[in-house]
């Protein structure tokens, strides 16, 4: 499926027009003198439109302005995000002169959403936090189990009807093992106890779904290859049996090679379509292994 179908950027003259008559009172809300991000970054990629299909990649090294379009997209279409965005006072003047065009003028559905590395990272700090406060849970219920089960405490007397529950979990103790014991008195479960690359695929397997827009920031983060290419393998699956669009920055081999991708090229100029075999870094891949290939048995 696709919604999206291009976005326009401003082009070098667009750029040149506003930074002449922009008011001084724009630039005083900036930290670094001349700070315009982000004017003056892609006229010199030569790249004023992007045209997408069901599941269209942006490849390129670092600050090569992969993670800039994704955000400026998602801005323009007000796309659902989990995180903040750093931007500057120029981005809403910026947006201002791009288009986005939609296919068929289909309005986006309403689950469509940008998902960046912050997000996935902020999941798994909060699971983090999560699992932390079930061991101190635990640990407090080991320590109250002991307790319990002292033969050198005095016998406890029950005085009132409020001593009526703690009567109760102390002969729970002392009629079942430790474990048991816990188990039950356990109000929450570990929602999670993977590693941080096992979390981070099950955040992206649950955040999408089906039939909306997808932008991912560099989704292979904390994957190792073999989640990389589980990743790849949802992703094409979602685009073709589920409705989604998908449009992804990445450095991953695995996710250029996808079956059916538009890949980007923004290291060249002009920004170009290409193969995923004729990228730059993918080529620093078939090199580093060919060089090695006699070390493999």
């Amino acid at each position: 499926m696709q919604y999206l179908d291009s976005f326009t950027l401003p082009t070098r003259l667009e750029e040149d027009n506003f930074i002449l008559n922009y008011p001084p009172q724009l630039e005083m809300q900036c930290y670094a003198h001349n700070n315009v991000y982000p004017f003056k970054l892609f006229p010199q990629k030569q790249l004023t439109r992007l045209d997408f299909t069901p599941l269209t990649v942006l490849a390129g090294s670092n600050g090569s302005g992969k993670s800039t379009l994704l955000n400026l997209i998602a801005e323009k279409l007000k796309l659902r995000r989990s995180s903040p965005w750093n931007s500057t006072p120029f981005v809403e003047p910026y947006l201002t002169l791009c288009r986005a065009r939609f296919a068929d003028e289909r309005p986006l559905p309403d689950g469509s959403r940008i998902i960046t590395s912050d997000d996935v990272f902020d999941y798994m700090l909060d699971l983090r936090a999560l699992n932390e406060g079930v061991t101190g849970r635990r640990e407090s219920l080991f320590d109250e189990y002991e307790n319990y089960t002292d033969a050198r405490r005095p016998s406890f007397q029950l005085r009132s009807l409020d001593d009526y529950d703690e009567l109760k979990r102390r002969n729970e103790a002392r009629h079942s093992t430790k474990s048991a014991c816990v188990t039950r008195r356990m109000r929450q479960t570990e929602l999670k106890s993977g590693s941080n690359g096992e979390n981070a695929y099950f955040y992206f397997t649950q955040q999408i779904t089906q039939n909306a827009l997808y932008l991912l920031d560099e989704p292979e983060n904390s994957l190792a290859p073999a989640r990389q290419l589980e990743l790849a393998q949802f992703i094409v699956d979602s685009v073709r049996f589920y409705g989604c669009q998908f449009v992804i920055s990445t450095h991953s081999p695995f996710l250029l090679a996808m079956q059916g991708a538009k890949v980007y090229d923004l290291d060249s100029v002009p920004v170009a379509v290409r193969k995923w075999t004729e990228l730059e870094h993918v080529r620093m891949y078939h090199d580093f292994f060919a060089a090695h290939s006699g070390e493999f048995a």
